[in-house]
């Protein structure tokens, strides 16, 4: 059966990286988007805009599709968007698929789900950057795509963009926990993550907050759009269907 997928990156990335997954959902016989969020476009203001414009930005993308029946797919950050879209699209939607991804509470902003190095170096990355963060590919390299040899790790990097820190620090503008929304849940989890620590794990100190949920485990590190991108297309397919 024919479904409709939208697929929403996380912090750094553009609809872009998320293309050669796609494009395997796409030889499945799915439709499948991949918008860029506000905050991540060329030309945008990444000292001013956060989650809310993030946010809406993705509801603006699905209505003026008209999609129905979609499969809301988030990775990372992701989670922070298509939690926040998430009531707002309700009758539009068929599920939500978490990919590694943040589940927030009502009112909780990203950093306040990451270890505090993390918050640490972001403080200071973005202080010094107009109030954008890059990850420095030391991080990157070992902790986001351990699983790439490196030649994939740097023509991956080269790829990224600086992204706006106000969308970490933002809170959540959720009006009920996940778990008390009445949709489908997936939570998909790549198993040579490591870009959150053991003792923070995306599962399931994440996942179990989405209350009655599927899960599905697939190969690869937190990049596993660029290392496995055919295996995470089936496993998000998995996590999608009825």
């Amino acid at each position: 059966m024919a479904d409709t997928y939208v697929l929403v990156h996380g912090a750094w990335h553009t609809g872009a990286e998320l293309e050669p997954v796609a494009q395997h959902l796409r030889q499945a016989g799915h439709t499948v988007h991949c918008p860029t969020l506000a905050g991540n476009r060329p030309g945008d203001d990444r000292a001013r805009i956060g989650l809310a414009d993030a946010v809406a930005s993705l509801v603006d993308f699905v209505e003026q599709h008209q999609l129905q029946r979609v499969r809301l797919v988030g990775h990372s950050y992701g989670g922070m968007v298509i939690s926040g879209a998430a009531e707002r699209l309700l009758p539009r939607l068929a599920r939500l698929v978490y990919v590694n991804a943040f589940v927030p509470q009502p009112g909780e902003c990203l950093n306040d789900l990451v270890p505090p190095h993390y918050r640490a170096l972001f403080d200071g990355v973005a202080a010094a950057n107009g109030n954008a963060v890059m990850l420095p590919f030391e991080i990157w390299r070992e902790a986001f795509i351990n699983d790439a040899d490196l030649a994939l790790a740097k023509t991956a990097y080269a790829r990224l963009n600086p992204h706006p820190y106000r969308t970490f620090t933002e809170p959540s503008a959720i009006g009920q926990p996940m778990a008390a929304l009445a949709v489908g849940k997936s939570y998909l989890n790549c198993v040579l993550d490591v870009a959150l620590p053991a003792s923070l794990p995306w599962h399931p100190r994440l996942s179990e907050r989405l209350g009655l949920f599927r899960y599905l485990e697939c190969a690869g590190s937190h990049e596993a759009w660029f290392t496995e991108p055919q295996s995470l297309a089936q496993a998000i397919e998995k996590a999608g269907r009825d």
